[in-house]
Formats: C-alpha cells, structure tokens, sequence
C-alpha cells in the first residue's frame, strides 16, 4: 500500500491507500494505526476496491490535535479527510474506537454511507453489573479519601489502577491531550444512536473477545435494524491481526453483494 501525507484543518496526516473503483474507508482501533490493517487492506485491493486508511489524529504518524477531542470532532474530521479524497459516497469500517466514530459517522452523515461495517466496536453502555457498581461507589469513596493534600499524589496511581480493573487500559497509556481525549471519548454512550443506522449494515465480532465482549455484538444486532452478524469462532478483539485472510473474505463478500463494482 502506498503511504502517503495531507494536511487537514491544520494537522499533518498519514495514510496509506491501495486499489481503485469502491471505496471503502478504514477506520482503525484506539492505541493502534493504519499499519494494523495494512494485510487486510491489500487483499480487499486485489478485489477491486480503493482502500484508504487514515492514522487517526493522534495516532500513529498523524499530529495530535491541539485539544482534547471528542467523537463529534472525530467524526467531523473524518468527514473533511473523505472530502480530501474528492469521495462523495464510501462503504466504512470501524474497528474498536473507530466503531465509535462509524456510527457518529453514519448517523449524522447516512447520505455518504453506502454500507457500515462494525468490527469489534466499541462505544455502548449497558446497565453496570453489581460488581461494576460496587468498583464505582468505591472510587468515589477513593476521591473523598485522596482529598487531603499530602494523598494526592497518590490519586492518579489509584485512578490508574481503577481504569485497569475496567479494562481501560488505554486510558492509562494515554498522556496529555489523549487521555483528556479518551475520557471524553468514554464517557459518551452511542447506544441510542443504534437505531438511527440506515445504511446496510455487518457486524463482525471475535467470539473469544475480551475487550468489548461478544455479548455487545448482540446488542449492536437487535438496535441497528438492517443488520447481519457474523461471529468469528477462536478469535479475540483483533482479526485484522489473528484472521486476516479470514476476515478480508468476510467483508468482500458483504460489500459484493447488491452492489456492482466498476471493472475496468
């Protein structure tokens, strides 16, 4: 794939792009980039579609942006990198974070969706289990007791470990501008905007995914109306990287369908 550079509003973006005739845009997990699509990518450009994959701001070789970001300002820059392309209508993918800002996406821009594609994504609330809630009276319990002066240096060490416990590690590799990023980003619950998706839509999940289980995939299903679920046995949060091969054939055979490609 060539790796290639754009400035957009200001920031400096890498992306890499293959292929020619349908476009289809990737949009990658939270901590990772566009290298982690890179073997899916040349094999959906050998079958004739045009594979662009942005590092998102504050990823990989892309700037960082100035401010903390929330997944509007994602979803808006992503809207002005499509436009870069000189792209009027794309199939999108979403994988993990990038899930997050494929249904912002979709839902405030249907008109340039032509499918969605969800893989592994990210970006519901359900009702916190008992155990969830006990971790949460906790850490208010935790804030009233770092309170005092002389134990607060010892707060981020307690917060950090209380984003361990949720399985938001991330949050904890994080610094600066990110981190302020993915708090915002975490706070936001998308389950209401499910049901909003018009466009056809396929929902990849890892059946072993500990990240974002796979009961979530289930909920994506019954909330997004035009929806198939395709469940991957023995793979976790990552078939772009356990499956590749697999995976690729599994979208090809999404977006070939109802639709005709322009071979040249």
């Amino acid at each position: 794939m060539e790796e290639k550079k754009i400035f957009i509003n200001g920031l400096k973006i890498n992306y890499k792009i293959a292929g020619q005739n349908s476009p289809i845009l990737i949009l990658h997990g939270w901590g990772g980039s566009s290298d982690s699509w890179v073997e899916v990518g040349k094999i959906l450009a050998k079958e004739k579609f045009k594979v662009i994959i942005p590092d998102l701001p504050g990823f990989g070789k892309s700037e960082t942006p100035p401010r903390p970001w929330s997944i509007t300002d994602y979803a808006k820059w992503t809207i002005d990198f499509v436009s870069s392309q000189n792209l009027k209508e794309i199939s999108l993918l979403g994988h993990s974070f990038g899930g997050r800002i494929a249904i912002k996406l979709t839902t405030q821009y249907s008109e340039m969706i032509k499918k969605l594609i969800l893989c592994s994504a990210a970006g519901i609330k359900l009702e916190p289990e008992f155990e969830t809630k006990i971790i949460f009276w906790l850490a208010k319990i935790g804030n009233a007791i770092f309170a005092p002066k002389p134990l607060k240096r010892l707060k981020d060490f307690a917060r950090n470990f209380f984003y361990i416990f949720l399985r938001h590690k991330d949050y904890v590799k994080a610094d600066g501008t990110m981190r302020e990023t993915i708090k915002k980003v975490l706070e936001e619950d998308l389950l209401p905007d499910l049901p909003k998706i018009k466009a056809k839509t396929l929902i990849i999940w890892g059946e072993k995914d500990k990240i974002v289980p796979i009961k979530y995939a289930y909920i994506f299903k019954e909330k997004i109306k035009d929806s198939k679920l395709e469940v991957i046995p023995k793979v976790g949060h990552a078939p772009n990287l356990e499956v590749s091969v697999k995976l690729a054939q599994v979208i090809i055979n999404f977006l070939k369908t109802n639709f005709c490609l322009l071979v040249e």
